[in-house]
């Protein structure tokens, strides 16, 4: 038995211990071994220890997964028409399109390497698409997966920073930034630096940032990186709050619980000249 099937088997095992039904705990394993194979990692590497990951997954299964909104689709807030990226002769992907409006949410999945990151970085406007035609709202939120905050600045100072880009008042962007943590369960400390807070309170200050003024298209890379478990489910509210609220969200995840949350689904594949 190699590592990998070792890992899926003591997967479904934990998973059938939590008391998840056997055919549902073989469904999560066999997606998670798959998941792994095709991003050319062991799933320890991708997941983390199986016991641990089946507490996330048994968890995720047993929390209510709420309705996608019934409203009428909005104006579109980014449409991708036939988008590639090619480095020289290196082809990252080729011909990708999606029509996101105003209160949807779609969802960029894939395995590593396949440029789901720069897929963002195209849509935000950050990178050039080698071909294709993007198309896009003017008031853009953007959450990278690394970097997108100063380590020696605090979030109220980062608030200000990043409000005034907005026109938006001193006060105003602090009571709208500290509001914002709120919801996703943190309350920032007066005169920490950012360099100062975990990985995942750094993503969650991404997060507000992203939203701070309210934009019509939110864009996010894996912004739940060290989220524990409350924090991922206040995350995932937070987001069906944008939808109804009218915002267009475009969401990177390697989860595979997350795309029963999504109204539209982009596939990336790795090419063949990688």
């Amino acid at each position: 038995m190699t590592p990998a099937e070792e890992w899926s088997r003591r997967l479904d095992r934990s998973l059938i211990e939590l008391g998840v039904e056997p055919a549902e705990a073989r469904r999560l394993t066999e997606d998670s071994h798959e998941e792994a194979r095709g991003a050319g990692a062991d799933p320890s590497e991708l997941y983390g220890p199986a016991a641990a990951y089946a507490v996330r997954l048994a968890q995720a299964v047993r929390t209510p997964q709420p309705r996608l909104s019934t409203m009428p689709a909005g104006e579109v807030v980014l449409r991708l028409s036939g988008v590639s990226k090619r480095y020289g002769r290196h082809t990252v992907f080729d011909n990708v399109s999606l029509t996101l409006r105003a209160g949807e949410v779609a969802a960029v999945v894939g395995a590593n390497g396949c440029g789901k990151s720069t897929l963002l970085k195209i849509c935000c406007g950050t990178t050039a698409p080698s071909g294709g035609v993007v198309e896009r709202t003017a008031r853009i939120g953007y959450a990278p997966q690394q970097g997108g905050v100063s380590g020696f600045l605090t979030p109220a100072e980062h608030f200000r920073l990043f409000g005034a880009v907005h026109g938006m008042g001193r006060r105003k962007a602090v009571s709208t930034g500290n509001q914002l943590c709120r919801r996703l369960g943190w309350r920032p400390r007066s005169g920490l630096s950012a360099a100062r807070l975990s990985g995942g309170t750094q993503q969650k200050l991404n997060v507000v940032l992203s939203e701070l003024n309210s934009p019509d298209l939110i864009l996010l890379d894996e912004p739940y990186q060290g989220f524990d478990q409350d924090s991922y489910l206040d995350f995932w509210d937070q987001v069906l709050k944008w939808r109804d609220a009218g915002a267009g969200v475009l969401v990177v995840t390697h989860l595979l619980q997350d795309l029963e949350r999504v109204d539209h689904l982009v596939e990336l594949h790795r090419s063949e000249d990688q």
